[in-house]
């Protein structure tokens, strides 16, 4: 996973939870990078795992709220990101659906060696949306997340809800996005 998944993490707890629970939470992993992250570098997302699983401990946040809450947290970062590309869209539900075809399309094009997950959108209406997520990583609620910060990014209120479909090989999970 790139870094600017990990700073960005460690940014939220910083901001959430304080430099000292920040500091606890990097001391207390035993992480093969030793919690020394830059943006630009590649990690095993096992770590951000086990730093979500610390900071569950030493927090009592379920990992799910942890997850969505950092999602929520990254999507400003990410549009920033999306605007230095020149990509603009109508709204969430506009980019939701540029997934596949526009923003991950333009990711590889930056890091050809990014794993990202898969995403089959099919739109219900023009207020509703199915999209399924796939990856070999368990990262569901984090894309839950950035679907509420894709929501409030656009000032537009989503309902979001998830139905799992896990196999021993894939995480699979359906969700369905909503425009009030």
């Amino acid at each position: 996973m790139k870094g600017i998944i990990f700073t960005e993490f460690v940014e939220l707890v910083e901001t959430t939870f304080g430099y000292g629970v920040a500091n606890a939470l990097l001391e207390g992993c035993d992480l093969p990078s030793g919690g020394a992250y830059t943006t630009v570098g590649t990690y095993d997302h096992e770590e951000i795992l086990s730093l979500v699983g610390r900071l569950q401990k030493l927090t009592g946040t379920p990992a799910p709220d942890l997850l969505e809450a950092y999602g929520k947290y990254l999507f400003p970062k990410l549009a920033e990101q999306m605007t230095a590309m020149s990509l603009k869209f109508d709204g969430a539900l506009d980019l939701l659906c540029s997934l596949e075809s526009i923003i991950h399309k333009e990711v590889l094009k930056l890091y050809p060696d990014a794993e990202l997950p898969s995403f089959n959108i099919k739109k219900i209406n023009a207020k509703e949306i199915l999209m399924e997520y796939r990856s070999c990583r368990p990262f569901a609620h984090l894309a839950k997340g950035l679907i509420d910060g894709c929501g409030d990014y656009y000032q537009q209120t989503l309902s979001v809800s998830m139905k799992h479909l896990n196999t021993d090989t894939e995480f699979s999970t359906l969700i369905t996005v909503r425009q009030s």
